[in-house]
């Protein structure tokens, strides 16, 4: 079965070549149309016709006829026609390609193949061709007929110049190849000096059409050569005119000519023209040129008929005219200043330079004197310049100076050029507008008092160097309020203008404006720099823009911010600002904020500055600083007033009595009114204290004077005043002197002990026995973390060296007494 199902393909293919192959198809299938070629937009008509016994292997299957248009199936009828043939007739109702291929298909065994085609082509007619027009060639007299050929007809087309001489048949003079719309008519065919009859004739498969007809002497519509200029030359000398030298070619030397002039000077944009020339050949005169000029001259001609095409251009020519000294006057315009001294004064006189028509040739300098020339003798010259302003110095009370230009052929007059002041009344107003990107025009109204003229000073901002520093032109109608400046100006730059009335008598006092003659965006927008914050405000501040880099005038700042939450706000500033505070800002808040700067033209923006607000504004803090300081201040009186006050003292720390000034401390006891021991008999050693008593300090009890010296009086009551006990005797009693401070220094308490037993505290240096010894003092008796010390004996301002220093004295009198 497999074997059998592979073959099914196979045999399928071999059955289709030998379908396809010719002696299969001769004769198995006809497609016809009605017409190959028809309108574009009619309807289409065609049959398709197989015959099956003429077809290998479509003798015993169904056979099935569809039809395809170009690549698009089209639907048609299939019957069965006479003779065992199958028909299939299809209907294009409108045919709307200018070329297409029907495909007639065969379908067998559900394979579809080509078996026929017809082409198809639509269009129009052609139509009328137009513009026709001929030049003969004098060279070799051939007609050169061109035209357009009019719409496209969409088929192929041919044209072809047809010509009718008189009482002759038509016949076809050229035919155009590769397309083009002209072709030439040889000289054969063509007749000379008498009337012509020629038109285009085009034609494809749907019809023919015929240009207009043109009646024409080919010699009429001959093109000449082109003459030849031979010389030129003024003539009389110190004249404007010049003489023209010419001849024609020698094709057209048989031929009556009409000629024209032309020339212009480098300078000029337009040629001006000389007509009516007439004759074959010779010279011709001109006037009306100017001195020291140069001009470039051509020539062309035709036939005197004016009938017929002008010849091309004639070889150019050049031809510089002579000069003579310049006329008129030159306009000047000046500045003055005092010097130092005050007796010289320091003149600037710029003029402009004479125009083409007033210089006569080329200007090779100019003079400036402050006296008239007169009749054999030149005044004193203060500037000979070739440039067209001069600095120079003059006397105070200089009027006028005198201004010349010469070139080769002489000298001009003088100008006189009075140095009025300026005072006079100002314009009313003034403004200006854009004229175009390189020009301005200024408008001004009028002053009160009639001027005789005006001159304009515009300089650029800021002043660059290659630029003129104050360009100017004077305007001697005094009527006029407006003029148009052009001399420097460019787009997207500043320029300050200034206009001056003149009077009879002096010149008005300025009035100024600045405009632009094109504006556009700034080149950048400033830097924001941050100027101070709080919790809910920011100042900003920026510098301006230059004003090389504004493109325009600006118009507003717009200052924009936005937080992490994309809240965004924003706000316009007067371009005359440079600070701005944004205020409603959330406090401890990071926000980013630019600025842009816009003219009428566009804004450019600036980079993000980043800020953060405050928790607290400066209030705030320093009412929290101020607070505290108060809560200190309060303290410490608080403090004061308790040192201070007896009653706070007494409720805080009572009263103790001094057991000094006890009858306790005036008796003495039985056993130690005995003789005192030998001071050998007994081993020395270092006396304990058994008992520590706590009394309090006498009132009016003074310390010792060293003490005095060491210690600030306390500022509370004394420490607890102990007795100490040891156990050979009793120490009646200890004073303690209570803290203080002297200065800055903190003054440790002193102890003061005081003994009534016979037998010493410590071994003392002398043998003899004391009947009734006296009491001693004790110094630097210390107890821990108090350092406490006793005070010398009577009498003594420093303890001396030799007195013993008790430590280690505690309360429960467990601890020992030893030497320091």
């Amino acid at each position: 079965m497999a074997r059998r199902g592979a073959r099914t393909p196979f045999l399928l293919q071999l059955s289709l070549l030998l379908l396809l192959c010719p002696a299969g198809t001769r004769g198995c299938a006809s497609v016809a149309v009605d017409s190959p070629v028809v309108l574009l937009g009619s309807t289409v008509t065609a049959s398709c016709a197989i015959r099956s016994e003429l077809c290998r292997g479509l003798e015993q299957g169904e056979v099935r006829i569809s039809w395809m248009l170009d690549n698009e199936p089209v639907a048609g009828t299939q019957q069965r026609g006479p003779g065992n043939t199958e028909v299939s007739n299809l209907t294009l109702p409108q045919f709307n390609r200018t070329q297409a291929k029907l495909w007639c298909w065969v379908e067998w065994n559900g394979t579809r193949q080509r078996v026929g085609v017809a082409e198809i082509r639509a269009g129009y007619p052609p139509a009328k061709p137009f513009n026709l027009s001929c030049i003969l060639n004098l060279s070799d007299y051939g007609l050169t007929c061109q035209w357009e050929p009019g719409a496209d007809s969409h088929l192929p087309t041919s044209f072809e110049l047809k010509i009718a001489r008189s009482r002759a048949q038509a016949v076809t003079g050229c035919t155009p190849h590769g397309g083009r719309s002209l072709c030439t008519v040889p000289r054969r065919l063509l007749q000379l000096y008498r009337q012509m009859e020629l038109w285009v004739a085009a034609s494809n498969t749907l019809g023919t059409a015929e240009s207009q007809h043109l009646h024409i002497d080919p010699m009429d519509v001959a093109k000449l050569d082109p003459p030849a200029l031979q010389s030129i030359q003024s003539i009389p000398f110190q004249t404007d005119c010049i003489a023209l030298a010419w001849e024609m070619a020698q094709s057209n030397a048989h031929m009556e000519l009409q000629c024209e002039l032309r020339y212009r000077a480098p300078e000029d944009s337009a040629w001006a023209l000389v007509p009516g020339i007439v004759g074959q050949a010779g010279t011709t005169q001109h006037c009306g040129f100017l001195f020291g000029t140069q001009y470039h001259f051509q020539m062309r001609c035709r036939r005197s008929s004016a009938r017929g095409y002008w010849s091309e251009w004639s070889t150019g020519r050049n031809y510089t005219t002579h000069e003579k000294a310049p006329t008129g006057r030159l306009d000047a315009w000046w500045s003055t200043q005092l010097d130092e001294p005050g007796t010289r004064m320091e003149v600037q006189l710029r003029w402009k330079a004479p125009r083409r028509r007033e210089a006569n040739g080329r200007v090779l300098g100019y003079r400036v004197t402050l006296s008239p020339r007169r009749r054999g003798r030149d005044p004193p010259t203060v500037c000979n310049t070739t440039h067209t302003q001069c600095n120079f110095s003059a006397p105070v009370g200089t009027r006028r100076v005198y201004l010349s230009a010469y070139n080769a052929a002489g000298e001009s007059a003088a100008t006189e050029v009075v140095l009025l002041e300026r005072k006079g009344q100002p314009l009313a107003r003034l403004w200006a507008v854009p004229g175009d990107e390189h020009s301005l025009q200024v408008h001004w109204e009028a002053p009160p008092a009639p001027a005789a003229a005006y001159v304009l000073e515009w300089q650029r901002v800021p002043l660059e160097s290659g630029h003129c520093s104050a360009c100017w032109q004077m305007e001697h109608d005094g009527a006029t309020t407006t003029a148009l400046i052009q001399d420097g100006i460019e787009p997207f730059q500043r320029y300050n203008i200034s206009v001056y009335p003149f009077y009879k008598n002096t010149i008005g006092v300025p009035t100024h404006t600045t405009a632009y003659s094109k504006q556009k965006a700034p080149s950048y927008a400033p830097k924001l720099h941050l100027k101070s914050i709080s919790k809910s405000e920011a100042e900003l501040c920026w510098e301006p823009v230059p004003v090389e880099m504004q493109n325009g005038f600006i118009t507003s700042y717009s200052i924009f911010w936005a937080n992490s939450s994309a809240e965004v706000a924003s706000a316009t500033v007067n371009p005359s600002l440079s600070t701005f505070v944004i205020q409603g800002l959330k406090p401890s808040t990071l926000y980013k904020v630019h600025i842009m700067a816009s003219t009428a033209a566009g804004g450019t923006n600036s980079t993000s500055l980043t800020l953060v607000t405050t928790v607290l504004d400066d209030s705030e803090i320093q009412f929290l600083f101020l607070s505290l300081v108060l809560v200190f201040i309060l303290l410490i009186v608080l403090l004061i007033c308790f040192q201070k006050n007896g009653r706070v003292k007494q409720q805080f720390w009572p009263s103790v009595p001094d057991p000094a000034n006890s009858s306790l401390g005036k008796w003495v006891p039985a056993e130690l009114q005995q003789p005192p021991q030998v001071p050998g008999v007994r081993e020395p050693g270092l006396a304990t204290i058994s008992t520590v008593t706590v009394l309090e300090k006498t009132a009016g009890k003074q310390p010792c004077a060293w003490a005095k010296e060491t210690a600030a009086e306390p500022s509370g009551p004394f420490p607890a005043l102990p007795y100490v006990r040891q156990d050979g005797g009793t120490v009646q009693y200890a004073r303690v002197l209570g803290t203080g401070y002297k200065g800055q220094q903190h003054v440790p308490p002193r102890l003061y002990l005081r003994s009534s037993s016979t037998q010493p505290l410590l071994p003392q240096p002398s043998p003899s026995p004391s009947p009734s010894p006296s009491p001693k003092r004790y110094e630097n008796l210390w107890f821990p973390g108090t350092g406490a010390h006793a005070c010398p004996p009577d009498g003594l301002e420093e303890p001396p060296a030799t007195f013993p220093l008790l430590q280690g004295v505690r309360i429960d009198g467990t601890d020992e007494l030893h030497d320091c």
